[in-house]
């Protein structure tokens, strides 16, 4: 609407008009869209309120029911019946690719998001990479891009040095296979109890990850059982988000690849030995860039570096994003400026997309002091609930299971990405389950709704908009916003966009919903069936694109 509104308003303009001028007046008296004539008083030696007079009284169009000048602006009232029959005359033809777009043009933007460390539970804390870089890749794809998710599994470091001395002091194998995460997190958790009284553990722990990276034998058996066992764990859950990769390449894979990048370092002179280390100095405002410890260890830095240019050779990605915490900000622009100075001048499309964390009482989640709360304990208590309110409401719904599935999972989904992605959150169950309010749940109910009405009503494709009350109306402006939301979440990156839209989308059908009738109004029923269509479509593609499902019935 707005764009079409615009091209009108040119042709009765005598300077050009820029989109980013037309705005949204707050109050609906004041019209649909206003133009501000400040900017064009110097050029055309008016004052403001003149210019809005004149350009008033100019309109004339089919689309613009009338223009209004008031201080300075030129209200516009559109035509109602003719926008509502245009809009959803598209989104009946275009269906679910309403809203896309081609930006992307098929560029691919490889995607690093979610990484969880092996041999730790899958605690709220990976949620956010999860659920956040999954709605960016489908945020993409809808603008034209291709998108290659990659879970970069924490399957490296030092902790696996710490985790390895622990097992062999404390260990149990069968234990191990009786609960596996379970009991490598007590390990986990006892070895950094245990250290804070014997400092000399974590130097064994060092020593254990140096002769895993070595390749001992015994070393690199436990480090893949480890492995093995919690990848199982992990897709269980990824199985309940109903969230799919393309690469599970995690950190151990760049073991061989990083030795090429130190040499490469070291040949173009980027190399500095400080301390016994090896290191890559950085601007004046940036610490260098540690690339191996004393000891020869590789670092994260080593493999991030490595993992970026076999990345870039093997898919050729015109972006690629680290869906990746507020604190790991100055890691990634060491990581950029160093591939900077090896002569990268793709560095600078690789983009760290920051989050917030998920707070428990307060404080930060974390695993070696075992303040963790658990994801898959998190998401069956919101699936129990879901099913249990279930019984309570609708007892002879079918497929109770799916949709109680659906219903929990979307609840933990959507209370994370209406967020704003920097912002942290704490966590609270009773918060995240409530299904009043700006809910994934509210959403749902509003979507399944509408396919309620829809299964009363003939299946029609023909229509007629003669007139198109406040109710109706809301609706429409906010159906046309969808494709201008979809970008704009795309651009920044941020689900929160339309999670917040689906909630306006919501609110603005079920207030048509308590106030219209539909089904016993023949005068006008063709058109609102094909209103309530239109929105159940866009309602189900928005929950799609926040990664969730979208039932018929609730």
């Amino acid at each position: 609407m707005k764009k079409d509104i615009l091209q009108v308003l040119q042709q009765f303009s005598p300077i050009p008009i820029q989109e980013s001028m037309l705005e949204r007046p707050v109050h609906t008296h004041l019209g649909d869209l206003a133009l501000p004539c400040f900017p064009f008083a110097k050029e055309l030696r008016k004052s403001p309120v003149v210019i809005a007079e004149e350009l008033a009284q100019a309109i004339n169009h089919p689309l613009i029911l009338k223009a209004q000048a008031m201080g300075g602006y030129v209200n516009i009232f559109v035509n109602r019946s003719e926008i509502t029959r245009f809009l959803l005359q598209t989104i009946h033809k275009q269906s679910t690719s309403y809203g896309s777009n081609n930006d992307g043009n098929g560029g691919v933007v490889t995607i690093d998001l979610s990484s969880p460390n092996i041999a730790k539970p899958f605690s709220m804390g990976h949620l956010r990479s999860t659920v956040i870089g999954n709605s960016i890749a489908l945020l993409l794809e809808k603008n034209g891009f291709n998108t290659v998710k990659i879970n970069y599994i924490g399957d490296w470091g030092t902790q696996f040095g710490k985790l390895l001395t622990a097992y062999r002091k404390w260990g149990s194998e069968q234990e191990v296979q009786q609960a596996p995460i379970q009991t490598l997190l007590g390990l986990y958790i006892r070895f950094h109890e245990e250290a804070e009284l014997d400092d000399s553990l974590n130097e064994q722990g060092r020593a254990a990850f140096k002769a895993l990276e070595d390749g001992d034998t015994e070393a690199l058996a436990l480090w893949k059982w480890f492995k093995s066992a919690s990848l199982k764990e992990f897709q269980r859950i990824y199985d309940l988000l109903g969230i799919t990769f393309d690469s599970y390449n995690g950190e151990a894979y760049y073991n061989d690849k990083m030795e090429p990048v130190v040499n490469e370092l070291a040949n173009k002179g980027l190399l500095v030995e400080s301390d016994g280390a090896l290191v890559v100095e950085l601007d004046e405002d940036m610490p260098p860039c540690l690339i191996k410890k004393s000891d020869g260890a590789t670092l994260y830095a080593t493999r991030d570096l490595s993992a970026a240019i076999d990345r870039k050779t093997t898919y050729n990605f015109v972006k690629s994003l680290y869906v990746v915490g507020n604190e790991q900000s100055f890691h990634f622009t060491q990581v950029k400026q160093v591939l900077g100075k090896l002569g990268y001048d793709w560095a600078d499309t690789i983009e760290h997309i920051p989050f917030g964390l998920i707070l428990k009482d307060g404080k930060k989640m974390s695993t070696r002091k075992g303040k963790i709360v658990l994801l898959e304990e998190v998401l069956n208590d919101a699936i129990a609930l879901a099913q249990k309110n279930i019984e309570e409401k609708n007892p002879n719904l079918l497929n109770k299971e799916a949709i109680a599935l659906a219903i929990g999972v979307g609840a933990i989904i959507f209370s994370d990405l209406k967020q704003h992605r920097k912002h942290d959150i704490e966590f609270n169950l009773a918060t995240m389950l409530q299904t009043e309010g700006e809910t994934g749940p509210y959403v749902q109910y509003a979507c399944a709704r509408a396919h309620a009405v829809l299964r009363k009503a003939d299946d029609t494709t023909t229509f007629t908009v003669d007139e198109v009350n406040d109710f109706e109306w809301e609706i429409v402006k906010t159906l046309e916003q969808f494709p201008q939301v979809i970008k704009r979440a795309a651009d920044h990156a941020d689900p929160s966009f339309i999670a917040k839209y689906a909630v306006d989308l919501a609110q603005a059908f079920n207030s048509f919903y308590g106030n219209v009738q539909v089904l016993s109004d023949a005068n006008h029923l063709t058109y609102r069936i094909a209103l309530i269509s239109c929105t159940a479509t866009v309602l189900k593609e928005a929950l799609r694109l926040l990664g969730m499902a979208a039932p018929e019935e609730m």
